[in-house]
C-alpha cells in the first residue's frame, strides 16, 4: 500500500480557488491546514492600521515583531475554512477588504518580510501532514513536498467567483473593478524578483475553470492515491 503524501502543496493565481480546495482536501484527510496567503493579509491589514507604509521594509518587519497573528480551524459557522487573529481579535473577514487586496501584493515582495515569516510557515508543516496552499509553497516554503499542484483558472472565472464572494458576504461590487484587480495582483506576483508566482517544475496542473469544487477535489484525492511518496 502506498504511503499518503505527508505535505501537499497546492499554488495558483488569486481567486484560483486555492483556500477552499485546500481546507477542504485537508478536512477530508485529516491533515492540518494553512493559507500562507493570510498570514500576508494580516500583515497587511495591520499596517493599514497602524499607518505604516507597506512599502517600508524595515518599519514592516518591525511591526511583524509587535503583533500577533495566529491561524487556527473554524471558529464560526459562516463559511469560512480557517479563522486568523491579530493580536486576539478575529480578522478573519476583514483579511478579504479592498484596502487590503490592493495593497498586500507589495507587503508579500519584501525579502525581509518574506523571510521573517517563512519559519512560521514552515514550522507549521513540521508538526504533521498538512495541507499549504499560496504563491510559493512548491518552489519555496516546500520545495520538497511529496505533491505539488498548481490550481488555475481564468482571471474572467476568478473574478466572476471574487465577486459571488464578496456579494454573498453582503460587500458591494463591480464585476470590472474586480477583475482590473486581479489583472494588477497577477502581474505583481508573477513579476516579483523575489519568490515570484510560479509552477513548480514537479507540479500537477489543474486548470478549474470550468471545473466543479467536487471535481477539482476528486482530481487531487486520485493524485494522492497515486502520489509516489
Amino acid at each position: 500500500m502506498r504511503a499518503r503524501p505527508r505535505s501537499i502543496a497546492i499554488d495558483g493565481p488569486a481567486g484560483s480557488g486555492k483556500t477552499t480546495i485546500g481546507a477542504e482536501l485537508a478536512r477530508r484527510l485529516g491533515y492540518a491546514f494553512l493559507d500562507t496567503g493570510m498570514v500576508y493579509r494580516a500583515t497587511t491589514l495591520a499596517a493599514v492600521r497602524c499607518g505604516v507604509s507597506v512599502h517600508d521594509e524595515a518599519a514592516l518587519v518591525a511591526l511583524i515583531g509587535r503583533v500577533q497573528i495566529a491561524v487556527s480551524p473554524p471558529a464560526v459557522d459562516d463559511g469560512r475554512v480557517t479563522t486568523i487573529t491579530l493580536d486576539g481579535e478575529d480578522v478573519t473577514w476583514a483579511l478579504r477588504e479592498r484596502v487590503v487586496d490592493d495593497n498586500v501584493s507589495p507587503v508579500s515582495a519584501h525579502p525581509l518580510v518574506r523571510d521573517r515569516l517563512l519559519g512560521v510557515q514552515r514550522s507549521v508543516a513540521s508538526q504533521g501532514p498538512v495541507v499549504m496552499v499560496g504563491r510559493d509553497i512548491g518552489t519555496v516554503i516546500l520545495p520538497g513536498a511529496d505533491l505539488k499542484v498548481y490550481l488555475d483558472a481564468s482571471v474572467e472565472e476568478r473574478a466572476r467567483r471574487r465577486q459571488a464572494e464578496l456579494q454573498a458576504r453582503g460587500v458591494a461590487s463591480n464585476y470590472d473593478e474586480v477583475l482590473d484587480n486581479l489583472r494588477q495582483r497577477d502581474a505583481m506576483d508573477s513579476g516579483r524578483s523575489v519568490a515570484p508566482l510560479a509552477q513548480a517544475p514537479d507540479a500537477h496542473y489543474v486548470d478549474s475553470t470550468s471545473l466543479s469544487v467536487d471535481s477539482v477535489l476528486q482530481h487531487i484525492e486520485d493524485l494522492v492515491r497515486g502520489c509516489h511518496c
